[in-house]
């Protein structure tokens, strides 16, 4: 059975992540194959927008944590780097539909889309320090030039769980609605979108992301850095280790990488 599913109607192609066994947990192959979709997709003049959405009770768990395990990410090019950079190119719009497990990537994969609908069941969660790892997808300079440094900072460094409401009382979401209307109400823009002029469509939307796209870039270039120092130090071992042997994490020991920041 196919990770991803596709579907094509009247302008909007409908991506789901199906992996509902694993709550949607992104392996290596889903991230190529997103940017694989996605670039197929900005360059298709048949596809005005994007509606993506989880299939199960959840919409994205973040990493697969033992493919992440056999295959961390470097610096440079890696599945995660073509999918952030298929993400920020994008120049249609982006319609999310997002509920139950809303984790890591998950969170920080959506702060890219233009529309995000959240289902009551949401659960959103930015949990990298709790794994010895810093944000991804350009979400440390997104989230922070968004909600406040102070709010990001609740975010980040004590990587709580939060609530389809406190996400839109932050700015993260669109709005929120009821699980049973989620997809109905994110497929209804999606295809209110469709059926605008095109051209102006793209170029509004470049406008509106013209001041962002330099640093946001810079954010994930960085990030990617500091990523792949980090997942390969012993805080990290020790976090993905504890997570996939169910056990709390002991950092007492590890010695601190150097990360340049």
């Amino acid at each position: 059975m196919s990770e991803i599913l596709t579907e094509r109607s009247g302008g909007v192609l409908r991506l789901q992540l199906n992996r509902p066994e694993k709550k949607n947990a992104m392996t290596s192959n889903m991230y190529i194959r997103m940017a694989e979709f996605l670039d197929e997709g900005a360059n298709d003049d048949q596809v005005r927008v994007v509606l993506w959405h989880g299939a199960g009770d959840s919409f994205c768990a973040g990493n697969d944590i033992a493919d992440f395990l056999n295959s961390p990410p470097a610096s440079g090019d890696s599945p995660q780097a073509r999918l952030m950079r298929a993400l920020a190119n994008f120049d249609k719009p982006l319609v999310a539909a997002v509920h139950g497990a809303t984790i890591g990537g998950g969170t920080t994969m959506v702060t890219h889309c233009d529309f995000v609908y959240a289902g009551e069941s949401a659960k959103f969660q930015l949990p990298f320090i709790n794994l010895g790892l810093v944000p991804e997808f350009g979400s440390s300079y997104s989230i922070s030039a968004w909600v406040g440094h102070i709010r990001a900072s609740e975010l980040f460094l004590l990587g709580r769980p939060f609530g389809a409401a406190r996400a839109a009382e932050l700015g993260l979401v669109t709005r929120v609605v009821p699980d049973h209307e989620l997809l109905a109400t994110a497929t209804e823009t999606a295809q209110q979108l469709a059926a605008k002029p095109a051209g102006a469509l793209k170029a509004c939307k470049r406008l509106l992301k013209r001041s962002a796209r330099e640093p946001l870039e810079q954010a994930m270039r960085v990030e990617n850095e500091v990523f792949a120092v980090l997942v390969r130090s012993a805080d990290a071992k020790e976090a993905l280790s504890a997570f996939l042997e169910k056990r709390p994490p002991d950092f007492t020991k590890a010695k601190q990488p150097a990360t340049g920041t």
